[in-house]
């Protein structure tokens, strides 16, 4: 039986959200390994509309045990928040049904604050990433500078004093060097009390309930956030997360081995968008880019932000197959392009009088690359709720057949419309 992991192919915003729900039915276990409240996944259920930032899909499925990893930086206010937000709408968390690692590192108020004093500073200098402002990326540096506060130190009052002192020795050098006031002591122990009430029912040894899980022949579904191009390592650096967004980190942000994966699919738009700053080939600041944006209602589900549009890249989309293993792709919004009387589809760069077949890592080389298009009859046709082949425009699956052979990799999944129902399977990720 696969154990299946599910990453973005792309800038992220692929659509991950109606695939991980799509597969969630079918898994006993949905592990978020990677990330923190600065992706967001959009679920349709019976109709009724939820909207995740944190926890993992399979919290709106009744049944399934939802899980985050260790690879998590764990706000505790936006998790009580969410927790409160799904309570609204009839779904009640408890520690039967979700697990948090007890090594999780945890987002406290300082990190957001230090991101967005970092943002500001890079608005008036022209360096800004564009992130999110939710504080991910300063706590995963406490996490790799071994000063981070980790969920299973809230259960432990008297080593709790010492490891914030430590941490603040380091934010407060920070914050006088920005100009900024500095925290004290007690303002962060009165915060970690504060959640650790909501938060210490979780907490468990994640890697033994997976390894558990994984020994009685349990289906788990992995589900990264963001997309590879992304990744700290792999992605356009550093215009990119803070964390390893790849299929293998679903192994090193859960606690199991590399053993355990079965499947990687890579969810992939049928088109290109991103979020914030940094290179992007095949943009189109133009009425293509607008009416991508507008058909597909390209905005952040955290967010809110408007996302830049551009045509297929079949470049990035090769180097994201190769980086993370993909058994195959779940194709998404192909219906955006309907209508369109020519599609085109980047197939290679050319830098500095050169074609190559590869993204650069060099950033400022990144920023040189000019696409290189084949254009594609478009179709009259409509792809929007179809559930089969047969219901596809012929231009349409040509375009789908030719997208495997550019990306080296088969659709495994067709998505026709937000609808959950409205996909064509065509290869099994849980195959048995």
């Amino acid at each position: 039986m696969a154990n299946v992991v599910v990453v973005g192919s792309q800038w992220g915003d692929e659509g991950k959200g109606k695939i991980v729900d799509w597969l969630s039915e079918r898994a006993d276990l949905v592990v978020r390994f990677q990330g923190g409240h600065n992706a967001g996944h959009t679920l349709v259920v019976d109709g009724k509309v939820y909207k995740l930032s944190l926890l993992p899909s399979g919290v709106v499925r009744p049944g399934k045990l939802s899980i985050i990893g260790n690879g998590v930086v764990f706000d505790p206010h936006a998790f009580v928040d969410e927790c409160e937000r799904l309570r609204a709408q009839g779904i009640e968390l408890t520690a039967d049904s979700l697990k948090i690692a007890e090594n999780t590192a945890l987002i406290l108020s300082l990190h957001r604050e230090l991101d967005a004093f970092r943002e500001d500073a890079a608005s008036n200098s022209g360096t800004k990433i564009g992130t999110t402002r939710r504080g991910i990326g300063p706590a995963y540096e406490d996490k790799v500078g071994r000063r981070a506060i980790r969920i299973m130190d809230l259960a432990d009052p008297d080593t709790l004093p010492l490891k914030v002192d430590r941490l603040l020795t380091h934010h407060n050098a920070l914050r006088r060097g920005l100009g900024h006031a500095e925290v004290s002591h007690e303002a962060i122990m009165t915060e970690l009390t504060q959640v650790a009430e909501a938060v210490l029912p979780f907490m468990d040894r994640v890697w033994h309930i997976l390894e558990g899980a994984r020994r009685d022949g349990s289906r788990i579904l992995f589900e990264g956030a963001q997309g590879t191009l992304l990744d700290i390592d792999h992605g356009t650096y550093p215009f990119v997360t803070s964390s390893n967004t790849v299929a293998g980190q679903a192994a090193t942000g859960s606690g199991v081995g590399p053993g355990a994966i079965g499947f990687v699919l890579g969810i992939t738009k049928a088109y290109t968008t991103r979020v914030g700053e940094g290179p992007f080939p095949t943009e189109q600041d133009n009425e293509t880019g607008e009416f991508l944006g507008t058909r597909g209602k390209e905005f952040g589900t955290v967010t809110g932000r408007k996302r830049r549009c551009g045509w297929f890249d079949a470049v990035l989309v090769r180097q994201s197959v190769v980086a993370n293993g993909m058994n195959g792709i779940a194709l998404t919004k192909l219906d955006v392009l309907d209508g369109l009387e020519e599609i085109k589809v980047c197939t290679g760069y050319r830098l500095d009088g050169e074609t190559i077949d590869y993204l650069p890592a060099s950033q400022a080389a990144q920023a040189r690359v000019e696409p290189i298009y084949e254009t594609l009859e478009g179709w009259s046709g409509t792809t929007a709720g179809a559930r089969s082949w047969s219901e596809l425009p012929a231009q349409a699956v040509k375009y789908v057949r030719h997208i495997e052979e550019l990306i080296g990799a088969p659709v495994a999944l067709l998505s026709t419309s937000p609808e959950r129902d409205d996909t064509i399977l065509v290869m099994d990720p849980f195959r048995d």
